[in-house]
């Protein structure tokens, strides 16, 4: 029967949309197939973690296969989500893998940089990709091969900068080497004013494991000069966190790197968030241009400790 919201899909848990038996009770009971789902559509949310089943059903009743929800169709949010098998299920109801949405990204485009480029039936040439485009997507693969099974422990700081060496880095920060400092992996109350500093393969990465200095203000303004910083913090409390510090600016606070994309994103943002979704370590590191061979910059020894001076680093200009 309909539940109390009178939409029926109230209670309904996340892992429901692979329970052919339990969405085609709810539909049959009354359910609306185009009714909102907190801020999303029952398609949408089938087409992303659901079974082909499921998605079948849905896009059989619902009014719109090609409805939008915070710019994307449920076609899209599957070839998104890696779902082929959702994917043709919607296209055999009738959705169009060729309707353009986040920034021109039509499904079956977005597909061409994703791990099933032959998912649908295009023309040889039909929307492929530019040269920089599938430059992205080689070394997206690359990256994200590199960097392998990263766990991001809470608390990580990191600070992703192009085109300066560990040694500049220290220069630009005024920091004081330590030498014989060797952390404890278990005690997250270390200090704060030790981080590390790596050379990687397009600028260097400043890390520490235990906490958020490398994302400071003061930290990536000063590094950013002439150049571009993508600061993180795995904060314990709230999530990843990323910022952006182009040329002594902050042009970005409270970011999501990792994260699915924003209807008003460009192009080549959405296609990262797409190559990089849920790896905001590597999103960080591809936005500033490194080319990371492993992940030693990120959760082993660095090249050097630094010390950093006393003053006040939450200063935003």
């Amino acid at each position: 029967m309909v539940t109390a919201d009178r939409s029926g899909w109230a209670g309904l848990s996340f892992w429901a949309w692979t329970d052919y038996g339990q969405i085609r009770a709810r539909l049959d009971a009354g359910a609306d197939p185009n009714a909102p789902v907190q801020t999303s559509r029952p398609l949408h949310e089938a087409a992303e973690r659901g079974s082909p089943e499921v998605v079948a059903e849905l896009a059989r009743r619902v009014d719109d296969l090609d409805a939008e929800c915070e710019g994307r169709t449920a076609l899209w949010r599957a070839v998104y989500a890696n779902r082929p098998d959702n994917a043709r299920a919607l296209v055999a109801a009738g959705a169009d893998p060729r309707r353009p949405t986040i920034a021109g990204w039509s499904p079956a485009r977005l597909s061409l940089a994703g791990p099933n480029p032959d998912l649908f039936d295009l023309e040889p040439g039909e929307l492929e990709l530019s040269r920089e485009e599938v430059a992205a997507v080689v070394e997206g693969r690359r990256l994200t091969a590199a960097l392998g099974n990263l766990e991001v422990t809470e608390g990580l700081g990191l600070a992703c900068v192009a085109g300066i060496s560990s040694a500049e880095a220290a220069r630009r920060l005024e920091a004081v080497p330590v030498e014989g400092f060797e952390p404890d992996p278990f005690d997250f109350e270390q200090d704060i004013a030790l981080i590390g500093a790596t050379d990687v393969p397009g600028g260097c990465v400043i890390s520490q494991l235990w906490g958020y200095a490398p994302q400071m203000p003061g930290v990536t303004r000063r590094l950013s000069t002439g150049t571009i910083c993508y600061g993180f913090y795995a904060n314990p409390k709230s999530g990843g966190q990323g910022s952006i510090a182009r040329d002594g600016v902050i042009e970005g606070w409270d970011l999501s790197p990792g994260g699915d994309p924003y209807a008003d994103d460009p192009a080549e943002q959405v296609l990262a968030a797409y190559l990089y979704q849920r790896n905001a370590v590597a999103y960080c590191c591809a936005y500033a241009g490194l080319r990371l061979t492993d992940s030693r910059a990120i959760n082993g020894k660095p090249d050097r400790w630094l010390r950093l001076p006393e003053r006040d680093y939450w200063q935003w200009t």
